[in-house]
């Protein structure tokens, strides 16, 4: 027995939020590249100029950002049931590669910078003004995205932070480079540069990384799916839980699992405590979009899958087999209801009847079924019962 539950999450918040920090950093981004270009037009800067056009394009990554966030966080639909946020992950993927070209391009110009000794004239202090307050603006924006990328989970809204902290990065470079052109020394720009270039392409091979883990459905880590399976496990009615699989899908969670219930329950009563498991697992992990639970009546963890065994007989052709060996038998012909539990590979009969012959007992009447059916391979425990049944 299957059950499937879709766990309810406030997304349209979430997606304002991202939204709203995403718009505050285009109007970040704006400000400081105008200032940028104009200041390095002014006083003959082409490192100021290329890092003001370096912040304009940040413009076009911050609009990519509001369009898969925007796509990415809508709810589920007929064409996709677990939803949409697979289009954050591939455009978070966009954005790694863009930081790691970032990177490599900013390590290489200031490698030829540094090899032609390319001469920097002294800019003025108004142009280290500039760009110091652009190195402020620059981080407070990194600062507040990675913020609000954490408190709603997004990769994406993290790689655009990290794509503003390049631009920060980049601006350090520059300053440096003012700086010290101001005083003589226009080489220490292209040095600076190589190191952020590399630590950049760093953060953008990270980004990759778990991006595309996440695309062929890596499993989290090992200490949240423990937290997980213990969680489950205290609810009470459940005996164990196994097969507990997990995968990512942009900020949410996919998870199903096998819970083992007592094996005689009724199929309502075992469904609900699934129902039980799957609401503490919500109150406990935020960020489950999706839950879907097996009962098992007993734990069959690193057994064949049932489905690909040779197949027990269901209750029609059960009924069918045990109408021809039972047909003589008062138990069997007065019955008033017949209950079936699949369980060890056989199936549990149990026999309810209103009355029986006034010289044959409950326990003659379960031995002479007994006997009647000892070729059937397939028939476990089997007991006879007076009163109305279970149904």
């Amino acid at each position: 027995m299957s059950g499937h539950v879709h766990l309810p999450s406030d997304r349209g918040a979430q997606t304002r939020e991202a939204h709203r920090v995403t718009l505050v950093g285009a109007v970040v981004d704006l400000t400081v590249g105008v200032l940028k270009l104009i200041t390095g037009l002014l006083v003959g800067s082409a490192a100021l100029i290329a890092d003001g056009i370096h912040s304009f394009s940040d413009l076009v990554t911050d609009g990519f950002v509001m369009a898969a966030t925007h796509y990415g966080r809508q709810e589920p639909d007929s064409n996709h049931p677990y939803g949409h946020g697979r289009i954050e992950t591939l455009a978070t993927l966009v954005l790694g590669s863009v930081l790691i070209f970032v990177a490599g391009g900013i390590a290489w110009a200031s490698l030829s910078r540094l090899l032609v000794g390319e001469p920097i004239s002294a800019p003025g202090i108004w142009a280290i003004g500039v760009a110091l307050f652009a190195l402020l603006a620059k981080e407070w924006i990194f600062r507040y995205t990675l913020r609000i990328a954490k408190r709603v989970n997004s990769r994406l809204l993290e790689a655009n932070a990290w794509h503003s902290r390049s631009d920060a990065l980049s601006t350090v470079v520059v300053l440096i480079g003012l700086i010290a052109a101001q005083f003589g020394a226009g080489w220490v720009d292209a040095a600076a540069a190589i190191v952020v270039g590399v630590m950049v392409g760093q953060v953008g091979g990270r980004l990759l990384w778990e991006s595309s883990q996440e695309l062929i459905d890596t499993a989290l880590p090992e200490e949240e799916r423990d937290a997980m399976q213990s969680v489950a496990e205290a609810v009470p009615g459940v005996h164990g839980v196994h097969d507990l699989r997990t995968r990512s899908l942009g900020s949410q969670v996919i998870l199903d699992l096998h819970i083992v219930v007592a094996p005689r329950l009724t199929v309502s009563e075992a469904h609900e405590i699934g129902n039980a498991v799957s609401r503490r697992l919500r109150d406990n992990f935020s960020n489950l979009a999706d839950v879907t639970f097996h009962i098992d009546p007993e734990d069959d963890a690193g057994e064949t899958e049932h489905s690909l065994r040779p197949g027990l007989p269901l209750r029609r052709d059960v009924e069918g087999v045990l109408d021809e060996v039972w047909s003589r038998c008062p138990a069997w012909q007065t019955r008033i209801a017949l209950d079936l539990h699949y369980l060890d590979n056989q199936v549990d009969v149990s026999i309810y009847v209103r009355h029986l012959p006034p010289e044959q007992s409950l326990d003659d009447a379960a031995h002479e079924l007994r006997v009647a059916s000892r070729k059937l391979a397939w028939i476990g425990r089997l007991r006879v019962w007076q009163g109305p049944g279970k149904g």
